[in-house]
């Protein structure tokens, strides 16, 4: 077994499902998470070619009762491949962290490096079902789905802001709070089987005095996932004829969930909340979203928004007529994205 025959036995998008699964876990960064899967993969298949059994794809993984060698140059090949960065020492300090997380148990008698998967019970993972997941639109439960949204919010936007202090108890805070102000604005899509929520809108109706926030880089205006004591954007009040904007503080699905039959209902509900929204405030007219994650981006270009400034930052504003918005085909829109 080579470490370059991996992505032939196990492929990526098998792996992609391991990892999604796994970042939940406390210490678990994606890098972390990919470079694991890819390890645990390679040591099962390794375990298979030392039994002088003929190598089959894998289909999924399992718990590693013996320990496999597996050498530093061996790890480097499977986490960094044909990449510029990476050394052996690199791919050496990674199976340490790893070690140090709970996931591997690791010897070494001076001349052979072996390692196992520790058989945890989060690692006795089911791979994703054939049987399509339903999902459908909510109302956001402040009582039940605070802290799984706050996960999946952090887990998108604070890694991609690079913050990865924020607790998701304080998401969870904030997003009671606004939920208790402003119900019709938090929506989350949830799965039927067993009511989780898996993905999240949030619409924040803007007064005219936080309307300057547009005009400034959109990380002064980030509070969910910042250390920011005072919320930079605050939220009008029903009937106020002078709120135009909507700020899409969130609208995100989980990654494992992320196809066009569920963003087309995430997006047609987001229609309908804010069409109910205008009778609340009766001259909405702008909705203004911050691009963060590159999906993202892409999908707010399919629906039709536009940069408000040429500025090569790494987040930026986007803007989009709410008229325009209310009047698109979500199905036909979202045929132009490839996910």
């Amino acid at each position: 077994m080579e470490p370059e025959r991996l992505d032939l036995l196990f492929s990526r998008e098998q792996q992609a499902n391991y990892v999604g699964l796994l970042l939940g876990r406390g210490g678990l960064t994606r890098r972390r998470a990919e470079y694991f899967v890819r390890l645990w993969a390679y040591l099962l298949l390794k375990q298979t070619s030392q039994n002088s059994e003929q190598l089959k794809p894998l289909t999924q993984l399992a718990p590693i009762e013996e320990l496999i060698s597996c050498t530093h140059r061996e790890a480097a090949e499977l986490f960094y491949g044909q990449k510029d960065r990476g050394s052996d020492r690199a791919a050496g300090m990674m199976i340490d962290q790893l070690v140090t997380l709970g996931l591997l148990e690791k010897q070494f008698d001076c001349q052979t490096l072996c390692l196992r998967v520790r058989p945890l019970p989060e690692l006795a993972i089911v791979p994703k079902s054939e049987e399509p997941v339903s999902l459908f639109a909510d109302q956001f439960d402040p009582r039940a789905d605070a802290i799984p949204i706050a996960g999946l919010i952090r887990q998108t936007y604070a890694m991609a802001a690079d913050d990865t202090t924020i607790s998701p108890q304080r998401i969870a805070r904030i997003l009671r709070q606004w939920a208790n102000e402003y119900p019709t604005g938090l929506r989350v899509l949830r799965r039927r089987d067993n009511l989780n929520p898996v993905g999240v809108s949030i619409l924040f109706p803007t007064t005219t005095e936080s309307e300057i926030v547009f005009s400034r880089p959109p990380a002064k205006s980030f509070y969910l996932t910042s250390n920011v004591d005072v919320d930079p954007v605050q939220r009008a009040k029903p009937g106020d004829l002078n709120c135009m904007a909507v700020y899409i503080r969130a609208w995100l699905l989980d990654m494992k969930y992320l196809e066009p039959a569920h963003l087309s209902e995430l997006l047609v509900d987001t229609q309908a909340t804010l069409a109910k929204m205008q009778i609340d405030f009766p001259n909405l007219c702008d909705l203004y979203s911050p691009v963060i994650h590159p999906l993202y981006e892409e999908l707010r270009m399919a629906l039709g928004f536009q940069r408000t400034s040429e500025e090569r930052t790494p987040f930026y504003w986007v803007y989009l007529s709410l008229d325009r918005y209310l009047e698109l085909d979500i199905q036909q829109a979202l045929k132009k994205l490839k996910i």
